[in-house]
């Protein structure tokens, strides 16, 4: 079943957060994942959630994002992030899709 990594990022260091912008997508595309939204036009229906840039990743389960998330090649990256941009992710699976 897939699962979605929703992440919600403001940008502190654009210079810094370029290099990670340019490295991670060939992480991601290892572990089968896919970007379905990045950084696009947002817009707010209820709330009082204000979205920064907001990246949305399927994967092809949860194991598989979360074996991208611990890996030694996103270790690096994410110490990028961290110095770059404040950030909140979340991963959720997917519906299972119906028969027939």
């Amino acid at each position: 079943m897939a699962a979605y990594l929703i992440a919600d990022v403001d940008i502190t260091d654009a210079a810094v957060f370029e290099q990670y912008r340019r490295e991670v997508p060939a992480t991601e595309e290892r572990h089968g994942g896919r970007y379905l939204a990045r950084g696009g036009t947002t817009r707010v229906f209820e709330g009082d959630w204000e979205p920064h840039r907001l990246v949305i990743i399927e994967f092809p389960d949860m194991a598989s994002l979360a074996a991208w998330y611990d890996s030694p090649e996103y270790e690096r990256l994410k110490a990028i992030r961290f110095r770059s941009a404040n950030t909140r992710i979340i991963a959720v699976e997917g519906i299972a899709p119906a028969p027939g």
